[in-house]
């Protein structure tokens, strides 16, 4: 079967490869669309970030050349003879973190984790062997475009509940990229009456207002970023999400956060940056991170998608083939900030 192996920094390639052996607590996955994120153009431009180069995954045995892809949705077209909870032509999304199992609360990826299409192969290919703890049940009926955008929703939905952001409290969001704008949504769902995205981009803050913001910034039309969020929230947001990277969005994401608040850290930060712990002290913020999500956060984000109480459809900006991958996905993400979340459509690439 096509692929999209990843092989080395900005060389991925589609190219035939041969589908393991179908372990015993393992089904097959016909993918019908996968998502390409932030993650994996982080390979592409600066890899190797996640994937196993020098040795084989801890927990998943893979190692580069793998192929990508773990945000995909699909049916599937045969089960292990271990497998219990799922049958042939269940329509399923799949929660692609492969974890030691030891925190009772279901957040253990803090005991290590590793991820399906990043460490080992995904979902960038017709078909993809998925373990059956990481399953999970969608509605027959529902869009199986929509629910390739259920992991990176569940991200933002894990972001928004580390915030402990309560109703009728306010937000800024750092970064108005596609987990930005999809915390937006989170936000919206979760009760927020005041969501403020901030990006240099005017094409992606349309699309943070399509997605749920109240109010947008561009830093680039203002005088003083901080200054334009106090004349919407006097004092203040309860709660503020880093989705940028950089140093500037950091130490702004602290100043824009009243006292005893929270900031959020959701991006993947590519270099090191420099931190004044005074600042943080200085201005009462509570600082805390948040990668990937519980067990409990990826169902509850499958009922909100699948429900339509989180409306996933504007962040889809477009759809291309696996031939496509390199060339309209990576590169286009690249180079166009009006791109959000590009869909591969593998619905016709399986024989």
């Amino acid at each position: 079967m096509k692929a999209a192996v990843w092989h080395s920094q900005g060389d991925v390639r589609v190219e035939d490869v041969e589908l393991k052996p179908l372990k015993a607590d393992e089904v097959k996955v016909r993918v019908a669309y996968t998502g390409i994120c932030g993650s994996d153009l982080h390979e592409y431009q600066e890899g190797p970030v996640f994937v196993p180069v020098e040795a084989p995954d801890e927990l998943t045995g893979g190692q580069a050349p793998l192929t990508m892809g773990h945000e995909f949705s699909g049916v599937i077209a045969e089960v292990g003879p271990e497998v219990t909870e799922f049958k042939v032509g269940d329509s399923v999304s799949v929660n692609p973190t492969i974890t030691h199992h030891k925190s009772p609360d279901g957040i253990d990826v803090y005991d290590g984790y590793s991820f399906i299409g990043l460490s080992t192969d995904g979902g960038f290919a017709p078909y993809v062997n998925v373990p059956e703890g990481n399953l999970y049940h969608i509605p027959a009926e529902f869009s199986k475009r929509l629910a390739a955008t259920i992991e990176p929703t569940a991200v933002a939905v894990q972001a928004v509940k580390e915030g402990e952001l309560k109703f009728g409290e306010t937000v800024a969001i750092f970064g108005a990229g596609p987990i930005g704008v999809l915390v937006a949504a989170a936000a919206k769902a979760a009760g927020a009456t005041k969501i403020i995205a901030i990006d240099l981009s005017a094409v992606r803050l349309e699309k943070a207002q399509a997605m749920g913001a109240t109010d947008v910034i561009n830093p680039a039309e203002v005088d003083d970023t901080i200054a334009e969020i106090e004349k919407i929230v006097p004092g203040g947001v309860d709660v503020s999400f880093e989705v940028a990277g950089v140093q500037p969005t950091f130490e702004q994401a602290i100043d824009a956060t009243r006292p005893r608040g929270h900031v959020v850290i959701v991006s993947i930060f590519a270099k090191p940056i420099s931190f004044d712990p005074m600042q943080l002290m200085n201005a009462g913020v509570k600082l805390t991170t948040s990668i990937a999500y519980s067990r409990e956060t990826f169902q509850q984000t499958v009922d909100l998608v699948a429900s339509g109480q989180i409306d996933v459809a504007p962040v889809i900006t477009d759809e291309i083939a696996l031939d496509d991958i390199v060339e309209k996905g990576f590169e286009s993400l690249t180079h166009d900030k009006s791109q959000a979340k590009i869909l591969v459509n593998l619905e016709n690439e399986a024989d």
